[in-house]
């Protein structure tokens, strides 16, 4: 379209674009049949599409939008043609699929690993680095499930999915709080009946010495009193 062809009063262009009005009630017709074959598409991917999503079904929900959307809206493209586009990305991602079942090793490839980012109480902080987690993401989620510091903690994976999986200790010791660090009332609230360790205010490391001056760990020079 040239640029004198854009007129403010011109309503004709401005509420139907370059088609006819009736082409709103085949936009309508279009739109209730790539919805179904939309619909059918995501109960066929499985239950999984409902939940967190891994890499692959990421790509394949992207792909899906960017499909439906060419079909329902341009008068000059017809319905099969993203039909076909949507049977083939399904299909794609079906084989995908099947060539991990047969392959744990593609699959680990595709679909990614868990990365462990706590291990007995202590931040994994170059996983975390490379994994793109912030320490105040996992600490909101271990908050969610009850868990204000990291004594508790045996192990955090990161899944390919991005969910966290917590598994508590068995014999949980003292650790870092993970209170927000706003909210000190909280931790000066407290009257601990045991002798507290400090612990790295960085990765979580204990340490037996009152008198520390770096981590063993990260080496950072920063200390609080563990609580358990």
């Amino acid at each position: 379209m040239e640029a004198d062809d854009i007129k403010l009063e011109d309503w004709q262009r401005i509420l139907f674009g370059n088609a006819s009005p009736e082409f709103l009630l085949e936009v309508f017709i279009r739109t209730l049949i790539i919805y179904v074959a939309l619909l059918l598409a995501v109960k066929w991917l499985g239950k999984r599409m409902n939940g967190q999503l891994t890499i692959i079904e990421m790509t394949v929900m992207i792909t899906l939008g960017a499909i439906v959307s060419v079909p329902m809206q341009m008068p000059d493209r017809g319905i099969l043609q993203g039909l076909l586009i949507l049977i083939t990305a399904l299909l794609l991602h079906r084989g995908i699929t099947h060539l991990g079942h047969l392959n744990p090793r593609a699959e680990d490839i595709l679909q990614g690993t868990p990365t462990v980012i706590v291990e007995n109480g202590v931040l994994q902080l170059s996983e975390m680095d490379k994994a793109r987690v912030s320490r105040q993401q996992l600490f909101s989620e271990l908050r969610s499930k009850k868990i204000f510091h990291l004594g508790k903690v045996r192990r955090v994976y990161l899944e390919p999915s991005g969910a966290f999986s917590i598994i508590l200790a068995d014999d949980a010791h003292q650790g870092l709080p993970l209170y927000p660090p706003g909210d000190r009332d909280i931790l000066e609230g407290l009257e601990p009946d045991y002798k507290q360790l400090l612990v790295c205010i960085n990765c979580g490391l204990i340490s037996e010495v009152q008198d520390v001056e770096s981590c063993e760990g990260c080496h950072e020079h920063e200390f609080i009193k563990g609580i358990a």
